[in-house]
C-alpha cells in the first residue's frame, strides 16, 4: 500500500484551525517576521526520510501557523555534545539552541549567561511571552523549576504538564508463569522472593531476576528504586523532610545489599548481570530462563510484549507495583521524572531577533500551540471526538509507517520541545493494555515527595563537587557488586561508609543542602 498523502489536505487543515481554538494570547501569524535558525538534536523518527525538522510536515505547518521561517541545523546524534562545546567555542551561534543547559554547561545557566552564550530573558518573558508567563504564574512549582539559582529565566522549557507523563519505570513480570504457579503479582519483598524461587525451581529460569541496563552501565536496574525504596532509599540524591539525602550513605542501605546479596547467593538473579546489557537480557527471556525485570514503558514492557509474541506467543506481562515490606503500604519511592528536566530552548546572544524568537517560541505554550504541539494538525494527524483530541488513523493505522515515525513527521509531543506535554498524547501513544496498566501501578507511589530537583552547586563549589562525585559514583558502584556477588561481606558495610567519609561525601551533601536551600528560595 502507498504511504498515506497529508499535503493535499494542509489547506483544509489550516480553515479548520479558525473554529477549532480560542484565541490565544498572542496573535499568531507574526507579520513580516525574519528567518531564525535554531540548532538541536535529530529524531530517528523522521530523519531517515528528512533533512531537517523544518522539512517534516510538522515543521512546514508551524511557519505556516507562526509565520516565521526556522532554519535547522542537526548535529550527528553520537557527536551532539562535541559539536555542541565545539559551537560555543566558535562563538558562531544561531539564534536558538535545544539542549539542557543544567547538565551540559559546567555552573549551569546562569554561568552560560556571564560567558555570554544565551540571553537572560526575565524582561522578554515580560513583554513578549504571555502564555508561558500565564502557565508559570499558575503553576509556582514549576516556575521555581525553570529559574536559575540567581532568579534567571534563561530558556523556553518543556513541560510535562501530568503525573502520568513523569512515570515510565517499574517492574515487570511474566503474567503467564504466575498464573501457571498460581500465585499473585507480588506486592511486598516477602512476596517477590517466593515468587523468584518458583520461577527458579518449578520453570527452571537461571536467571529469575534479570538486572539489564537501560540508560547505561552505571544506571542498571539495581540502581531503580523498585527494590531500595522498599527500605526508604535510593541509589541516588533525594529529599527527605527537607534535607538533602544520598541514598548509598544511608544506614538502611545495608538492607537494600543484603536482600540483593542474599538473592544472588540463591540464584534468584541473573549471575552475569554486572556485565548483562539488553541483548542479554532479551536473550533470557527467549530462552525461558527469566521471568521479571525492571524496565520502561515502551523499550521494556512494550519491547517485550512484541518480543515475545513472535518467539512464545503464550507470554504475557504484567507491570507490578513497587514493592514494600509490608503490605497495604503505599510506596516510599518509584520512578519519577521532573515537570521539568532540564530540556530547554534557549536564545543565543548573537541573535539579531529576539522579539521575534520570544513571540515564536512562545506559541507552544498556548492553547492552539499546545494542542498542535501535541496532536498536529486537525482533520490529518486528529479530530476532536467529544472534546478529546483524538489521533486518526495516519497515526495510529499507518501502512508503511510505525506509530512512532507518523509521530515524528506531524508532532513533538512524543520528543519533546519548547511545549506544554499533553497527557492525552500519551494515552493513544501507549496503545498495550500492559502499558496501561503498568503505568497505573508504577504511578501509586511517595515519590513525589522525594524527588530531588534540577539544581546545581555555586560556581565556587562545581569543581569541588564534581570530583568528589566522580569517585563516589564509582566506589558505590564497585562496592555494590562486590557486596552483591559475596567478594565483600555485607557485615562490612561500615568499613564502606567509612571510606564514603574518606570520599568527602558529607561534604557533596552539605554542597547539595545548601544549593537546595538557594532553589527553595528562587
Amino acid at each position: 500500500m502507498k504511504r498515506l498523502r497529508i499535503s493535499s489536505l494542509l489547506i483544509a487543515g489550516v480553515l479548520f484551525l479558525a473554529g477549532a481554538f480560542q484565541a490565544s494570547a498572542q496573535s499568531y501569524p507574526l507579520k513580516n517576521a525574519p528567518s531564525l535558525t535554531y540548532w538541536m538534536g535529530v529524531n530517528t523518527a523522521w530523519s531517515a526520510r528528512y533533512k531537517t525538522l523544518g522539512d517534516t510536515p510538522f515543521g512546514m505547518e508551524l511557519a505556516k501557523r507562526t509565520g516565521v521561517n526556522v532554519i535547522y541545523t542537526h548535529p550527528v546524534p553520537a557527536q551532539f555534545d562535541q559539536s555542541f562545546n565545539l559551537m560555543l567555542a566558535s562563538g558562531d551561534l544561531p539564534d536558538l539552541i535545544e539542549n539542557n543547559f543544567l547538565t551540559k554547561i559546567p555552573g549551569g545557566p546562569d554561568k552560560a549567561i556571564k560567558d555570554g552564550y544565551i540571553t537572560r530573558l526575565n524582561e522578554a518573558f515580560a513583554k513578549w511571552a504571555p502564555n508561558l508567563m500565564a502557565y508559570l504564574k499558575a503553576h509556582p512549582e514549576v516556575d521555581k523549576m525553570v529559574k536559575s539559582d540567581e532568579g534567571n529565566y534563561y530558556a523556553f522549557p518543556f513541560i510535562r504538564t501530568d503525573p502520568y507523563l513523569m512515570v515510565f519505570q517499574g517492574p515487570i513480570i511474566r503474567q503467564d508463569w504466575l498464573d501457571e504457579l498460581k500465585l499473585k503479582v507480588p506486592e511486598t519483598i516477602a512476596d517477590w522472593e517466593v515468587m523468584l524461587k518458583a520461577f527458579k525451581e518449578k520453570k527452571g529460569a537461571t536467571a529469575p531476576f534479570a538486572m539489564a541496563p537501560y540508560w547505561g552501565a552505571t544506571n542498571a536496574a539495581w540502581a531503580s528504586p523498585a527494590f531500595s525504596g522498599a527500605y526508604k532509599t535510593v541509589k541516588g540524591w533525594y529529599i527527605d523532610n527537607g534535607k538533602v539525602k544520598f541514598g548509598p550513605a544511608d544506614p538502611q542501605y545495608k538492607d537494600f545489599l543484603k536482600l540483593f546479596a542474599g538473592w544472588y547467593k540463591a540464584g534468584l538473579i541473573d549471575p552475569n548481570f554486572a556485565l548483562a546489557d539488553s541483548k542479554q537480557r532479551d536473550a533470557l527471556y527467549v530462552a525461558g530462563e527469566s521471568g521479571a525485570t525492571v524496565g520502561n514503558v515502551g523499550a521494556g514492557i512494550g519491547y517485550l510484549v512484541k518480543l515475545m509474541a513472535e518467539k512464545d506467543p503464550k507470554a504475557k506481562f504484567v507491570g507490578a507495583p513497587y514493592p514494600v515490606l509490608k503490605k497495604g503500604d503505599k510506596p516510599w519511592s518509584g520512578q519519577m521524572d521532573l515537570a521539568y528536566n532540564g530540556t530547554a530552548v534557549a536564545i543565543s546572544t548573537k541573535t539579531k531577533s529576539l522579539e521575534t524568537a520570544v513571540r515564536w517560541l512562545d506559541y507552544g505554550y498556548s492553547k492552539e500551540g499546545a494542542l498542535f504541539y501535541n496532536f498536529g494538525t486537525p482533520g490529518l494527524s486528529y479530530n476532536m471526538v467529544n472534546g478529546y483530541p483524538t489521533y486518526t488513523d495516519f497515526i495510529m493505522k499507518n501502512p508503511t509507517l510505525s506509530l512512532n515515525e507518523a509521530m515524528g513527521e506531524m508532532i513533538r509531543g512524543s520528543s519533546g520541545g519548547p511545549f506544554l506535554q499533553d497527557k492525552r498524547y500519551a494515552e493513544q501513544y501507549f496503545l498495550l493494555p500492559e502499558q496501561k496498566t503498568a503505568l497505573t501501578a508504577w504511578s501509586n507511589t511517595d515519590a513525589a515527595k522525594h524527588q530531588f530537583p534540577n539544581i546545581s552547586p555555586d560556581k565556587a563549589d562545581i569543581n569541588e563537587m564534581s570530583k568528589i562525585m566522580s569517585e563516589v559514583n564509582t566506589y558505590v558502584d564497585e562496592a555494590f557488586i562486590k557486596f552483591v556477588i559475596g567478594a565483600e561481606p555485607v557485615e562490612n558495610f561500615d568499613k564502606y561508609m567509612a571510606n564514603l567519609k574518606n570520599l568527602k561525601i558529607d561534604r557533596a551533601i552539605a554542597i547539595y543542602q545548601k544549593s537546595y536551600n538557594d532553589y527553595l528560595k528562587r
